[in-house]
């Protein structure tokens, strides 16, 4: 007859440490309530910013020529889009990390808020950063005439490009990979 061996009990005080040093871990998520607030903060300077900017577009509109008219309206949209990035980072950041957000009781408040997950949020964030990036070529293209700088105007198509191929390569990776998960739970 053979013995058998006896069954794993885990040391009771150890659990209570390693379920004390979780429960640590867990509730540092917190620490990242302040980064969000901080955000939005940085978001109402962006308010005022894009007020001063928009004052400043339509003091000098009468008297300006088309072009300038098309740069001016391309920097307040470079800064709502930055808003927009903000408000993507504050709102999916604060669901994904720290914690759920109760849409409940809020008739007006945007579905995407509650369901973007972290794929979704690094896709919103390039998309983003895309959309500001070619803002800021097609601004500089519109200002051609007036200052050529072929170096700088290289660079900031090249950086564009770079995000642009850094977007989609990452939109490639979450395709293929989430394609490939998809097979593995249906069983291929």
């Amino acid at each position: 007859m053979t013995e058998q061996p006896a069954p794993y009990r885990p040391n009771p005080k150890l659990k209570r440490v390693e379920t004390g040093f979780e429960g640590i871990l867990f509730s540092s998520r917190w620490l990242m309530a302040p980064f969000y607030l901080g955000l939005v903060i940085s978001l109402a300077v962006l308010l005022y910013k894009f007020i001063l900017e928009l004052w400043e577009f339509i003091l000098h509109v009468p008297h300006a020529k088309e072009a300038d008219v098309i740069l001016g309206v391309l920097s307040l949209i470079d800064i709502s889009l930055t808003g927009n990035l903000i408000l993507i980072v504050v709102f999916s950041g604060y669901e994904n990390f720290v914690s759920k957000i109760d849409p409940g009781g809020h008739p007006d408040w945007p579905e995407w808020i509650t369901k973007v997950g972290f794929g979704g949020l690094k896709q919103k964030l390039l998309a983003s950063i895309v959309a500001i990036s070619a803002i800021q070529v097609l601004k500089a293209f519109m200002n051609i005439d007036a200052a050529f700088d072929a170096q700088k105007m290289g660079w900031l198509a090249g950086v564009h490009l770079l995000f642009v191929i850094s977007t989609l390569l990452l939109a490639l990776s979450d395709r293929w990979g989430g394609d490939h998960g998809a097979g593995d739970k249906a069983g291929h």
